[in-house]
């Protein structure tokens, strides 16, 4: 039975928690909201969760003036997200269980070395001067996919805390005397015990990779082809605000501006670039929370978890080593 300081600390709890929701919810809804009103009222009478007029012109400005474009830029995002996703998890995976092993050489440094990158790096030009002249990216499909994203430290160190803490030594002792090399214990142990961080990462950087409009920006100079959808949507805005300024001195533009609904446009492109995210969320929200839940648990109680559920996976999977 609950007590009364029980009682009051769950109350203030689940107090703060509703109100960080709704500080989360209410400026999405009030996107969605703001994209589906008519563009003159939201102009005349600002945002509002109850418009006085409806309107899905702002959707269809977007789709007619470039629908071609914006189909084949939602395209390359998902297959930039999809490619940069499977690369990430390849390369994170291998590198963070091969720092999670006690018995690796220069364990530590290597660490370290992982770790300084989250704090300095070579800066933006040098950077950029890399990728163009040595990498030649400039223009590719690789210049949207290897920099800056193609590995963060941040998920390799979370990655390695999660093999250390979430599967045991007993379990990988047990694959080894059963003739396991390293690499069958990774593939047949450690990962399928591992699923939780491993959506945690695949989640962090699809988002980082649909989300993405820098390495666009600069990289992308000719290949206006290769454009995700946030760079479309960037470039749409950019016309937007040129034919805002020159307004005033070209009468042409004046009138292209007037057909532009200028206040809702944006709520409308914001809303198509979550959109494809908040649908999938949903699907792996467990895996996610558990991943990063996990992820900060100490070994010791980590480890008399995983027993409960470890060893039957192990034993299944002896008679294939």
């Amino acid at each position: 039975m609950k007590t009364r300081e029980d009682k009051i600390y769950s109350f203030f709890g689940h107090l703060i928690m509703t109100i960080l929701t709704l500080l989360a919810i209410i400026p999405i809804l009030l996107m969605f909201i703001s994209s589906l009103t008519d563009n003159a009222t939201l102009l005349q009478n600002g945002y509002s969760f109850l418009p006085k007029k409806w309107s899905t012109y702002a959707y269809e400005w977007v789709f007619t003036s470039s629908s071609s474009m914006v189909i084949k830029a939602y395209g390359m995002s998902f297959i930039l997200t999809a490619t940069g996703v499977v690369c990430s998890l390849a390369l994170t995976t291998c590198l963070a269980y091969g720092l999670s092993k006690k018995g690796l050489p220069g364990r530590n440094v290597l660490t370290f070395l992982v770790f300084f990158t989250m704090l300095f790096n070579g800066g933006l030009v040098p950077t950029y001067i890399n990728y163009t002249t040595v990498f030649h990216v400039k223009d590719t499909f690789f210049g949207l996919l290897v920099p800056s994203l193609m590995m963060s430290a941040f998920n390799v160190l979370l990655m390695k805390s999660y093999f250390v803490t979430g599967v045991p030594d007993e379990i990988l002792e047990a694959a080894y005397i059963d003739g396991a090399n390293e690499f069958q214990t990774m593939w047949k142990i450690a990962i399928p015990l591992s699923k939780p961080i491993i959506t945690t990462v695949a989640m962090f950087s699809g988002i980082a990779y649909w989300n993405d409009w820098n390495n666009g920006y600069i990289y992308l100079t000719k290949r206006t082809d290769l454009y995700s959808i946030q760079n479309l949507l960037n470039r749409l805005m950019q016309n937007i605000q040129a034919l805002t300024q020159n307004a005033n001195n070209m009468a042409q533009a004046g009138e292209g501006l007037s057909q532009i609904p200028s206040g809702t446009v944006r709520m409308a492109m914001a809303a198509l670039g979550i959109l494809p995210i908040m649908i999938i969320y949903p699907f792996i929200q467990k895996n996610f929370v558990k991943g990063i839940t996990l992820g900060g648990v100490k070994a010791d109680k980590k480890v008399s978890e995983s027993k409960k559920s470890g060893f039957p996976i192990c034993k299944r999977k002896a008679g294939f080593f």
